[in-house]
């Protein structure tokens, strides 16, 4: 298979990630209790990352104790709680453009930690998709709260550092094992936090427990096993400007699920994501032949991509 095709397929099974995650806003305000966040999260990542630990049946050892609970603060603890204090304080448009940002830091530190050129046309496509990201969501009447957009702007820094550093630090273990390793710390780290700041659970309904089982099975476990396994194949970059997907998603489920009107702005911000997409996908595409070694315990597939 060519390198293009091969780098296409990774490109398209990595999209499956942040798609799958637009669908997180419709599932917890339909199938959960208000006002837990953080209690949550934790059961979204905590579970999921006990069934693959049992599954792969492998803890970190050495250095890759802290550096799983360090991914997985980035990845999830930190991230989600500053994606929730963001949702709170700020319309999910404001939160949602403030989020869109990700994509430029990542390009600037694939440059810091992975010596990555910075393209101009993915910097060009990073600032179309956040434009377009803010025509899809953003309204006349929207506000803004300077704690709730420091929130975002962390939240958006903690994933690209997350993002950048799962590029980076590449265990010898499989992508299953590594998304159980991030998924159970950064589960166990949220613990304490949604003990001490929010009240008890309520006694889950079986609306409650199919909405948590979606989330911790289908938009945790699964999607992040192929988000991880996407870091490995494609840029850094390229995986998170795909993260443009999940309010397109999220927005075609309110119009679909919900009843809610598509605007003609709305619908320029979805051309406007798509075309930031491709670009940004394009500025990456490999060149064909050129190989990279494999790195200890990974994938022959990982052999051949962008150097």
């Amino acid at each position: 298979m060519k390198a293009s095709s091969r780098y296409a397929a990774d490109v398209l099974m990595t999209a499956i990630a942040p798609a799958i995650w637009g669908s997180t806003y419709f599932v917890t305000t339909s199938f959960l209790p208000q006002g837990y966040p953080l209690t949550v999260a934790m059961l979204r990542a905590l579970p999921a990352g006990l069934l693959l630990l049992l599954i792969v049946w492998k803890l970190p050892t050495g250095i890759w104790w802290g550096r799983a609970f360090i991914l997985g603060a980035l990845n999830f603890s930190f991230f989600w709680a500053m994606l929730f204090v963001s949702a709170y304080r700020l319309p999910g448009g404001v939160a949602a453009t403030v989020g869109a940002v990700q994509p430029l830091i990542v390009i600037a530190l694939s440059r810091l930690f992975l010596g990555k050129p910075i393209r101009f046309l993915a910097v060009v496509a990073g600032l179309i998709g956040m434009s377009g990201v803010a025509f899809l969501v953003l309204s006349p009447k929207a506000a803004l709260d300077p704690d709730g957009v420091a929130a975002g702007l962390a939240g958006a820094v903690s994933m690209a550092f997350g993002t950048v550093l799962t590029r980076h630090w590449q265990p010898p273990v499989s992508s299953l094992t590594f998304t159980s390793w991030q998924l159970t710390a950064g589960g166990i780290v949220l613990v304490p936090i949604a003990l001490l700041l929010e009240p008890a659970f309520p006694v889950p309904t079986a609306a409650n427990i199919l909405g948590i089982a979606y989330l911790g099975l289908i938009g945790a476990a699964f999607t992040y096993l192929l988000w991880f396994r996407g870091l490995t194949r494609i840029e850094p970059s390229a995986a998170a400007s795909l993260g443009f997907l999940s309010p397109v998603v999220a927005t075609l489920l309110g119009w679909l699920a919900l009843g809610q009107n598509l605007t003609p702005t709305q619908l320029s911000g979805f051309v406007m994501v798509l075309v930031s997409v491709w670009l940004s996908q394009r500025s990456l595409m490999p060149k064909a032949g050129v190989v990279t070694p494999i790195p200890p315990g990974a994938s022959p597939a990982r052999a051949i991509r962008q150097a």
